[in-house]
């Protein structure tokens, strides 16, 4: 096996199992510091090994060992008490251990966990995208909108108030499970999004976390099965994964909305999406609760995908569930895809004004700069759309915007 093989086994064992084996090692030993850190010396210690032993049979099960006993060597030397030493024996133990509430799974388990109401929602989400998905600090700060300082600081101060704080690592009860549901959503789609385009590295679409996520989603909708945000979630990243094959070209550059083909659409999980979405629209009519955000944004992308073609999009009806998205959630980038359809409707410089309006907050996102860019160059405006690609080419990371964005810019009239 050349040395390249073993690289690609070794990234694919940390995309497979990655969090299964920190899930694992945090409900054992009751310690994310010990987990996290016994899981990346096991995958040093494959990097080391596997290239001149070979690739073992069952890698997730090689590191899920190799860490187990890192971390038992590390509770041993750092033990001080007699209850670390005796957690350290945990491991010698094979028997599985007993269902102790309504999650069952350790990576699920791990984000309720993570999703702590001691923390801020920030940190729950940070610090759960950095355990479970396996993103680095600075893939977790993009999606926050921050700088990876900042981030790297915010999971530090949840850590230790973690430790500080004595938060057991525990099973949550029901009365938990929906009190920290908010931040979990949050966490699920996260992962989601940043497989869907990625930010970091050589491959547009990092299909492992677009399917963790999905995996998640379908097990909080058996485990929440009337919750209408656990299934208006499941139905957005199921709607937007079924796009997945048509967004990105041969050549590697993004495929807008609009320009997709529609055939290469994936039906069955577009019908799965479409599904959880009339059930919502049933419930809500019968004197169910309202639709939250997640089901709102659900609703716009199941307008879109049953459009046989761009130009039959209810654009009007995606500018109505804007509105009452912005209502539940005012946030810059809520705001921004509003504006984009209002341009829809309304035309370029209507959905300009709008726009401009989120300058200020949203000057580091390069979304913000690509959709002025593309309305300026609708009004004619080529000079400052030239200038506004050049701002988004140099703040977007994903190599298909990255295409997308200089072949936009390169067509303008000169």
């Amino acid at each position: 096996m050349t040395g390249s093989a073993f690289e690609q086994a070794i990234t694919r064992a940390h995309r497979e199992e990655w969090a299964r084996v920190v899930a694992g090692l945090a409900r054992r030993f009751g310690d994310l510091d010990v987990a996290e850190e016994a899981t990346a010396e096991a995958f040093l210690r494959a990097a080391e090994r596997w290239p001149r032993e070979g690739v073992p049979p069952n890698p997730g099960g090689w590191l899920a060992t190799t860490a187990a006993r890192k971390a038992i060597d590390r509770l041993r030397r750092d033990a001080q008490r007699d209850a670390k030493h005796q957690a350290a024996q945990i491991m010698y133990d094979d028997s599985p251990p007993e269902p102790t509430g309504p999650v069952e799974d350790d990576r699920l388990r791990l984000v309720f966990t993570c999703c702590h109401p001691a923390l801020a929602v920030e940190a729950r989400v940070a610090l759960t995208l950095r355990l479970l998905g396996g993103l680095t600090v600075a893939e977790i700060a993009r999606a926050f909108l921050v700088q990876e300082t900042t981030m790297a600081r915010r999971i530090t101060r949840a850590k230790a108030k973690i430790s500080a704080a004595n938060i057991p690592y525990r099973v949550p009860s029901a009365d938990d499970i929906r009190q920290r549901l908010p931040g979990v959503l949050a966490v699920v789609y996260l992962v989601f999004n940043e497989g869907y385009l990625a930010s970091e590295g050589d491959d547009p679409v990092r299909v492992d976390l677009t399917d963790e996520a999905i995996r998640l989603g379908r097990l909080l909708r058996a485990l929440l099965p009337d919750d209408g945000e656990v299934a208006g979630l499941l139905a957005l990243m199921l709607f937007t994964d079924a796009r997945r094959h048509a967004r990105v070209s041969r050549t590697g550059e993004l495929v807008t909305l609009d320009a997709q083909d529609r055939a290469a659409w994936d039906r069955a999980l577009i019908a799965e999406g479409a599904a959880l979405v009339r059930e919502r629209i049933r419930t809500v009519a019968a004197g169910g609760e309202p639709p939250g955000r997640y089901q709102l944004q659900a609703a716009i992308s199941a307008v879109h995908t049953e459009a046989p073609s761009a130009r039959d999009t209810n654009w009007s009806a995606i500018v109505a569930l804007y509105g009452r998205l912005v209502l539940l959630d005012p946030s810059p980038i809520v705001r921004l895809n509003r504006a984009v359809a209002v341009a829809e409707v309304d035309g370029p410089g209507a959905g300009l004004a709008e726009i401009d309006r989120l300058a200020e907050v949203l000057d580091g996102y390069h979304a913000f700069h690509a959709a002025r860019a593309d309305l300026l160059r609708r009004l004619g405006r080529c000079g400052e759309s030239r200038a506004a690609y050049d701002r988004a080419i140099g703040l977007a990371s994903n190599p298909a915007e990255h295409a997308y964005l200089t072949r936009s810019r390169d067509q303008l009239a000169t």
